[in-house]
């Protein structure tokens, strides 16, 4: 099977779509399953002080993927090279933690495409779990994978964006009280917050967009501007679809309405749409499933394939190798999807004070790895805030991931 995924052609031939691609890849995994299972979640239990952890999550989005696309991009290295740079086996901690965080994740993910296909035609679990996992099977079978991965996330993710906001109109949330509590909320919850931060930035979903971007050519300092765009780009995509879902949601629970604890999301869109906003629930969470196992098994085989160039030759049965074992390990595991969901992005939330620190040093005292750019100073200080921030709310939040499983 011929690997398309890692690209040796010139940065200038380098289409749109390719672009594109890692714009949604990483978009795609930011609001994926988790993102949608815990903003159902936590809107239900906080209303419309979960804005407050909305707006948060994609302050620290903005400030740690500005600065993780434009270290990557520019030094040319994935992020365990740059850990290993910085100090050797760095990088091995990091892909280890990555992988593992991105296994417990694809496993929430399929979890996810079971919770869609049960609203969208009532499939058991189980049967819908494996029949997603072998969708994503075969985008890797493909000898052009790294198109068809491309343009796979680029059309689900603008059709999860449509969808949402219209039910997002129907339910009729509470705007202003959104935006009030955005700023000045009724109760804070720092296991929420990390939660959230970690289902949409944490873990492998940090890297996606960096590490295609890297496997398509586009390196380097003088491709400062494709990277700037591209970051940009994904990090509006976000947090437009953050927005509309938490609002579909909230106009929902705003209105009075108790959610099913089996499958809150769906029971969500039913109740603001119908029968209807039921099967557009299925297809929407489907969409950002699939597209979440497709971008969790690239990013996470992603950090293992520098280590060995024959890793890189079996590249494409890795990542296949990859969603086998999620796939086993979700038909083996006997806790609730929901569950998977919302422990996986807590996970996460701590993976990512580690790796985002290394990108942190390369730019602060590692220069030389950067060829020669000359690091915004703007940009330094929101990462090392961002930082900080990650690091707070991770330690505040270790004691309650054992309730979670629990």
């Amino acid at each position: 099977m011929t690997d398309r995924l890692d690209s040796a052609k010139p940065t200038s031939t380098v289409s749109r779509g390719t672009l594109l691609g890692a714009v949604f890849l990483m978009a795609t995994s930011a609001i994926g399953p988790g993102f949608i299972t815990q903003t159902t979640t936590f809107t239900a239990q906080l209303g419309a002080a979960f804005a407050f952890a909305i707006l948060l999550s994609i302050l620290v989005d903005i400030a740690v993927q500005l600065n993780v696309w434009r270290v990557v991009g520019v030094s040319g290295l994935r992020a365990q090279d740059l850990g290993n740079r910085v100090l050797p086996g760095v990088g091995y901690l990091m892909a280890a933690l990555v992988v593992f965080g991105g296994l417990v994740f694809n496993i929430g993910n399929i979890s996810g495409t079971s919770l869609g296909l049960d609203a969208l035609f009532g499939l058991d679990v189980k049967l819908g779990g494996t029949i997603s996992a072998l969708v994503a099977v075969g985008i890797f079978l493909s000898k052009r994978a790294g198109v068809a991965m491309d343009r796979l996330v680029v059309v689900l993710g603008l059709v999860m964006i449509a969808l949402t906001a219209y039910v997002a109109v129907v339910s009729g949330p509470p705007v202003g009280e959104a935006l009030r509590q955005a700023v000045v909320p009724d109760t804070v919850d720092f296991l929420v917050v990390t939660t959230l931060i970690g289902g949409t930035v944490g873990g492998y979903i940090t890297y996606a967009g960096a590490h295609r971007l890297v496997d398509a050519g586009v390196r380097g300092p003088e491709q400062v501007a494709h990277v700037s765009r591209s970051s940009v780009t994904a990090l509006l995509v976000t947090g437009v679809m953050r927005a509309v879902l938490f609002l579909a949601v909230l106009g929902v629970v705003a209105g009075g309405a108790t959610l099913a604890a089996d499958n809150p999301s769906a029971d969500a869109f039913h109740q603001a749409a119908g029968e209807v906003g039921l099967r557009l629930f299925g297809i929407i969470l489907w969409g950002a499933s699939v597209t979440s196992v497709i971008g969790a098994s690239y990013t996470s085989v992603s950090f293992l394939v520098s280590f060995s160039p024959v890793l890189q030759r079996r590249r494409n049965w890795l990542v296949i190798a990859f969603i086998a074992v999620s796939l086993t390990a979700f038909l083996l595991l006997d806790q609730a999807p929901t569950t998977l969901l919302v422990l996986a992005g807590a996970l996460n939330g701590l993976i990512l004070p580690v790796g985002f620190g290394v990108l942190m040093w390369v730019a602060v005292r590692r220069r030389d790895l950067l060829g020669g750019y000359r690091y915004p100073r703007w940009l330094l200080v929101i990462g090392v805030a961002a930082w900080l921030l990650t690091v707070y709310l991770g330690w505040n939040s270790l004691s309650g991931i054992g309730d979670l499983w629990n």
